[in-house]
C-alpha cells in the first residue's frame, strides 16, 4: 500500500490525515482530539464556531468504517479540559457514545484531561502495551520498548512556490513514533521547534517525517 510503512519490524497504515491503522492488531490510532476546545475557548470571550467536537467524531467515524478495527486507542488529551465531558452535548455526544460501542475503544488519559470518566463508553489507561509496543500520551524520557505517543501535535513546514505549506505528520524513529492531532480545532508544532529536542538527544537514531497525501506518503529526513 502506498501509505504504508515499518516501525519496529510491524507494519502500519496512514489513515486520513492524521490517524494510524494497525492491520496486524486491527486497531486504530489517533492522538488529542481535543473535544470541546471551541467550548472552552468560547468560556473566555473568544468566540469560535462550536462544531469542532461533531466534525472530530464525524472524521473517526469515516475512519472506523472505512477500517472497521476491532479497537480503537485515543492516545491522550482526548477533551480539551477536566470540564469538556459534561459540555459535549448534542449530535457529537450521540455519536460519541456510538463510537465507543462499535468497538473496544481505549481512552489513555492525557495531560489536558487528567480526570476523564467512563461515561460515555470504553475503558481508562494511564498507558498500555500492545504487542510489543508502548501506547502513551506523552513521550517517555528514555522509553526501553518502542513506543507511540502524542502530546506534541507535530507538523511538517516546507516552501513550495513561493509560499508555505504546513501539513500535519508523524514523527518516527526507530524507537518512537509522535503522532499528529486529530481534533478539529487543535494547531501544531513545527518538527524543527526545540521542544523536540530533548526526544532525540543521546540518539544515534535517524528521525524523519512521514507527511499523508491522498495518493502516498511523503518521507522527510530531519537533522537532529
Amino acid at each position: 500500500m502506498p501509505r504504508s510503512f515499518n516501525f519496529a519490524g510491524i507494519g502500519f497504515v496512514v489513515a486520513g490525515e492524521a490517524a494510524l491503522y494497525w492491520p496486524s492488531q486491527q486497531a486504530l490510532l489517533v492522538a488529542d482530539l481535543h473535544l470541546e476546545k471551541g467550548s472552552a475557548f468560547a468560556s473566555h470571550g473568544q468566540m469560535l464556531p462550536p462544531y469542532d467536537s461533531l466534525a472530530t467524531l464525524e472524521a473517526i467515524e469515516k475512519l472506523v468504517a472505512a477500517f472497521t478495527p476491532q479497537t480503537l486507542y485515543c492516545l491522550g488529551d482526548n477533551f480539551h479540559d477536566s470540564d469538556g465531558e459534561n459540555r459535549l452535548g448534542g449530535a457529537a455526544a450521540d455519536l460519541l457514545k456510538t463510537l465507543t460501542h462499535a468497538c473496544d475503544w481505549v481512552w489513555i488519559v492525557g495531560n489536558h484531561d487528567p480526570d476523564i470518566g467512563a461515561q460515555w463508553g470504553g475503558r481508562i489507561a494511564a498507558e498500555c502495551r500492545v504487542g510489543s509496543i508502548d501506547l502513551r500520551h506523552e513521550a517517555a524520557a528514555a522509553p526501553t520498548t518502542p513506543e507511540i505517543s502524542g502530546h506534541y501535535h507535530p507538523k511538517f513546514r516546507q516552501q513550495l512556490r513561493g509560499r508555505m505549506v504546513s501539513r500535519r505528520c508523524i514523527l518516527k524513529s526507530a524507537t518512537r513514533m509522535i503522532l499528529p492531532s486529530f481534533g478539529a480545532y487543535t494547531g501544531g508544532l513545527d518538527v524543527t521547534d526545540p521542544a523536540f529536542a530533548p526526544l532525540w538527544q543521546g540518539s544515534e537514531d535517524s528521525v524523519e517525517a512521514l507527511v499523508p497525501t491522498t495518493a502516498r506518503l511523503l518521507r522527510f529526513p530531519l537533522s537532529v
